[in-house]
């Protein structure tokens, strides 16, 4: 059994080398003083969210990860994929929920249509590289 194919979208990863950074220049405050070791925990929850966040899609399903847990959402609950006025991509759902995709622009729909594996509505059957 052949594991399906998956396309992620993440965050920039520049937000977890700032996250890093952060993290080495608190260290003088957060030795400072004892009540001060908990401003260590802000770049530290920041660079797990950077690495962790996102939005994952194959055949089956899309999952969206957050800094901690993930939702799943099968295509068959997906009506509609768009984009809101920010330019983030969004999913309209069989039950009326509008979901933000995290880490998807407006301009990753179409490889986000194509992790479905269905053809891409308005696109020639016939095009080469689809």
């Amino acid at each position: 059994m052949s594991k399906p194919d998956t396309v992620r979208f993440r965050y920039n990863q520049a937000i977890l080398v700032a996250a890093i950074i952060a993290f080495v220049g608190a260290l003088p405050l957060a030795n400072a003083r004892a009540y001060l070791l908990p401003v260590l925990l802000v770049p530290l929850a920041v660079a797990v969210w950077a690495w962790r966040a996102g939005t994952d899609a194959d055949a089956r399903e899309l999952r969206l990860r957050a800094l901690v847990g993930q939702r799943r959402i099968g295509w068959e609950q997906v009506l509609e994929l768009a984009t809101d006025q920010r330019g983030r991509a969004v999913a309209r759902l069989d039950d009326g929920q509008q979901v933000t995709l995290p880490a998807v622009r407006g301009a990753d729909l179409p490889r986000l249509v194509a992790a479905t594996g269905q053809p891409l509505p308005g696109a020639p059957a016939d095009a080469p590289g689809q």
